[in-house]
């Protein structure tokens, strides 16, 4: 028979194959800890998150979990990377990182749209056909425009709500 450690009261036989307290408040403030986790970075999609207990500490002291993103092993990224010599034309983790980030996406002005490769009267007559019921390669016969261009005329009405 199992008692509380703390009240001695008996536990209940399941209860008794994890926990050494009972189900009483003054019990439960006494001797429940809570878990500490981390985030260990697993790739560059998501991170793994485990209790923080002596194997992972363990784990993430000898490396298993590294960090791509941050060029760290086990930690928040505040460990200093190590600096090469100077002229040995090495360089630091955190550098050769840098290097192979894409560079930024270019964007348009927002005073310029992207220029359609259609006319405004070429879209009301794909519109026009597509609401009379023609599918997107016969309306690029009529029109001498590819398919896939009235296709996306027909996408953009709809998705601007004039179709």
């Amino acid at each position: 028979m199992h008692k509380c450690i703390t009240c001695g009261a008996e536990l209940h036989p399941e209860r008794a194959k994890k926990y050494n307290y009972c189900m009483s408040r003054e019990c439960q403030e006494k001797n429940a800890k809570g878990l500490t986790m981390v985030a260990v970075g697993v790739n560059k999609a998501a991170e793994q998150y485990m209790i923080l207990d002596e194997d992972t500490k363990e784990e993430l002291a000898n490396g298993k979990y590294h960090d791509q993103r941050r060029g760290s092993f086990g930690t928040s990224g505040t460990a200093q990377p190590t600096q090469a010599a100077p002229g040995s034309g090495a360089t630091t983790a955190v550098a050769s990182q840098r290097a192979r980030r894409r560079p930024a996406p270019t964007t348009r002005p927002a005073s310029k749209p992207a220029r359609q490769p259609w006319s405004e009267k070429q879209r009301r007559l794909a519109v026009l056909y597509n609401e009379q019921g023609l599918r997107p390669d016969e309306i690029a016969a009529k029109l001498g425009l590819s398919s896939y261009a009235v296709t996306q005329i027909i996408l953009n009405s709809r998705s601007r709500g004039k179709l």
